[in-house]
C-alpha cells in the first residue's frame, strides 16, 4: 500500500468508530433509559479514546510526510490529504486522557442538564458545567498554537474551518444594526395586518407524526435510510446511510414539530447527498456546520414557509385536522407560520429575531472560553444580554440559560454556524431560483425535487472539496453576502 492508501484506510477505521459514537449519542437522547447514563458515558469515552489513539499513532506522521512528498494528482484526493493533515494537527495537539475525560464530562453534564432543565434549576448543573468548561478551555488552549488560532477560533475550527470570530463579529454587528431598525417596523406592519385566525386544536400527536413522516419523505428523505423519533431537543444524527432525526410534539401547536422535522430533514438530505466515492474520508464529509445549517434552513425557512408551499400545505392540514378552512388559507397560514415575536426560546424563534439568540450565545461562549465570564455569573449575563438584544428577560432558567443542550455536551464554537447558515440559505435560494425558475411552481404542488436536485449538484455532492466561502462562491458566484438575507427578510416582513 502507498502512504496515502494507508492514510485513507486508517481514516475509514476512525470514521467507523465515530459512526458508532454517533449512534450511541442518538440512543442516549432518544431511547436510552435514564439508568444507562453512567455506562453510556464510559462507552462513548472509550470510543473517543480509540479514535484519537488511531489519529495520533506515530506512523501517521510518517505516512503524511511521505504522501505530501508526492501528493495525489486528483484534486479530490489532494484535498483529502490536506484535510487528513489538518485532522492530524488537531488530534496531536490534545493528549488522549484529556479527550477521554472531556467525552466523559460531556455525557455526565448533559445527563444532569436534562434534570436541571426539567426543574428549571441552573444551580443543579452549574458545578458540572464549570468542570466541563475547564476541560474545554484546556482543549482550546492546546489547539490554538497548533492551528495558529486564538483559543476560541480553535473551537470554531472544529465546526466550520476557515471562519473565525474576526470574520463573524462585523457580520453580526451589521445584523444587530439591521434588526434595531427592521424589527419594530416589522412588528408595526404585522400589527396593522391584524391577528391571524387561530388554528383550532388539539392536534393529535399521531396525526402530526404521520404528517411529518410524509413530508420528510416528500422532500426526498428515503424511509429505508432514516428514522424519526422523539427527544427533548430536536436534532439530526446517525450516519449518511442511516440518518436519525428527532422532534417533539405539542397538541396545541403542530407547527413546532412539522417545521422542526422539515429542518432536520434538510440536514438529513445533505448527509444522504454526500459523495459516496469518498465515504468515511474527510473530503466526503459535509463542508462544516454553517454549510449544514444552510441546508436545514433552506428547506425549513426558505422553502417550507414560502407562500408557494403554504398554499399547498393549507388544504393538506385542513383535511387532516379539520376546522374552519379559512384558518388554513395561504394568507392566514403565512401570518401564523411567519409571525414575528420577541420570544425566549431559540428553536421557536422567527427568522428575523433568531440571529439575536445566536449573537447572545456567541458573545457568552467567547467569554466562557476566555475565562472572562464565570459559570456562576452566566445566568445573569444571559438575562442581561437577551434584554439588550430583544428587550425581554426570561422568567426562569428553562426558558433562559438551560434551554439549549450545546454547552452541556461540549459544543463550543458551534453557535455562529446557525446564523451564518441562515444567511447562506438565503443566498443559495436566490441562486437556485435564478437557475431553476420552476422551483416555486413545484413547491406550490408540494414538490421539493427541483430545489433538492439543484442542492444535490451544487452543495451536497461537493462534500468538503471546498470550504464554506468557496462552496458559496462556486454555487452562487460570490462568497457569503449577508445582504441577501436582509433582502429576504425585507421582502417577506417589510413589504
Amino acid at each position: 500500500m502507498t502512504a496515502y492508501a494507508r492514510l485513507t484506510a486508517r481514516a475509514t477505521r476512525i470514521a467507523t468508530i465515530r459512526e458508532a459514537q454517533s449512534m450511541l449519542d442518538w440512543d442516549a437522547s432518544a431511547m436510552m433509559p435514564l439508568g444507562g447514563g453512567d455506562a453510556r458515558g464510559d462507552q462513548i469515552a472509550v470510543l473517543a479514546g480509540l479514535a484519537h489513539g488511531l489519529s495520533i499513532a506515530p506512523d501517521v506522521a510518517d505516512d503524511l510526510a511521505a504522501a505530501e512528498a508526492a501528493p495525489p494528482a486528483d484534486a479530490w484526493d489532494a484535498e483529502n490529504l490536506r484535510l487528513l493533515r489538518h485532522a492530524h494537527t488537531r488530534a496531536t495537539a490534545l493528549p488522549s486522557d484529556l479527550v477521554e475525560a472531556t467525552a466523559r464530562a460531556c455525557s455526565d453534564t448533559e445527563r444532569t442538564w436534562r434534570q436541571a432543565r426539567a426543574d428549571a434549576d441552573f444551580a443543579l448543573v452549574a458545578p458540572k458545567l464549570e468542570n466541563l468548561i475547564a476541560l474545554m478551555r484546556e482543549q482550546a488552549t492546546g489547539l490554538a498554537p497548533a492551528l495558529n488560532l486564538t483559543p476560541y477560533d480553535a473551537m470554531m475550527d472544529g465546526y466550520q474551518r476557515g471562519v473565525t470570530a474576526a470574520d463573524v463579529n462585523p457580520v453580526f454587528a451589521d445584523y444587530v444594526s439591521f434588526l434595531t431598525d427592521a424589527l419594530p417596523r416589522a412588528e408595526e406592519l404585522q400589527a396593522k395586518r391584524g391577528t391571524p385566525l387561530p388554528l383550532q386544536g388539539p392536534f393529535a400527536e399521531d396525526v402530526q407524526e404521520a404528517l411529518c413522516r410524509r413530508l420528510s419523505a416528500q422532500a426526498g428523505l428515503e424511509p429505508e435510510h432514516s428514522r424519526l423519533d422523539r427527544s427533548t431537543h430536536p436534532f439530526c444524527g446517525g450516519t449518511p446511510t442511516d440518518v436519525r432525526i428527532t422532534t417533539r410534539y405539542r397538541t396545541d401547536d403542530f407547527g413546532q414539530a412539522l417545521m422542526g422535522v422539515l429542518h432536520e430533514t434538510g440536514h438529513a438530505l445533505y448527509e444522504r447527498g454526500l459523495p459516496t466515492a469518498y465515504a468515511r474520508q474527510p473530503v466526503g464529509e459535509a463542508a462544516g456546520m454553517a454549510a449544514h445549517e444552510s441546508q436545514s434552513l433552506i428547506i425549513e425557512m426558505q422553502a417550507s414557509r414560502s407562500d408557494a408551499f403554504l398554499s399547498w400545505l393549507g388544504p393538506q392540514l385542513q383535511t387532516l385536522f379539520g376546522g374552519d378552512p379559512a384558518t388554513y388559507a395561504q394568507g392566514n397560514l403565512a401570518r401564523t407560520m411567519r409571525r414575528i415575536h420577541r420570544g425566549f426560546i431559540r428553536v421557536d424563534a422567527d427568522e428575523m429575531t433568531y440571529p439575536a439568540h445566536v449573537i447572545l450565545r456567541f458573545r457568552l461562549e467567547q467569554a466562557l472560553i476566555s475565562g472572562d465570564l464565570k459559570v456562576p455569573d452566566l445566568r445573569a449575563a444571559w438575562n442581561d444580554g437577551l434584554h439588550a438584544l430583544l428587550g425581554i428577560r426570561p422568567a426562569n432558567d428553562r426558558e433562559g440559560v438551560l434551554q439549549d443542550i450545546h454547552w452541556y455536551c461540549g459544543l463550543y464554537g458551534y453557535f455562529p454556524s446557525y446564523s451564518l447558515g441562515a444567511m447562506a440559505a438565503a443566498q443559495l435560494m436566490a441562486a437556485a431560483r435564478r437557475a431553476v425558475p420552476e422551483i416555486d411552481m413545484a413547491l406550490a404542488q408540494g414538490n421539493f425535487a427541483p430545489l433538492v436536485g439543484w442542492l444535490r449538484t451544487n452543495v451536497h455532492a461537493k462534500g468538503s472539496r471546498y470550504g464554506f466561502n468557496d462552496l458559496l462562491l462556486h454555487a452562487t458566484g460570490k462568497k457569503l453576502d449577508p445582504s441577501d438575507f436582509q433582502a429576504h427578510l425585507t421582502q417577506r416582513y417589510l413589504t
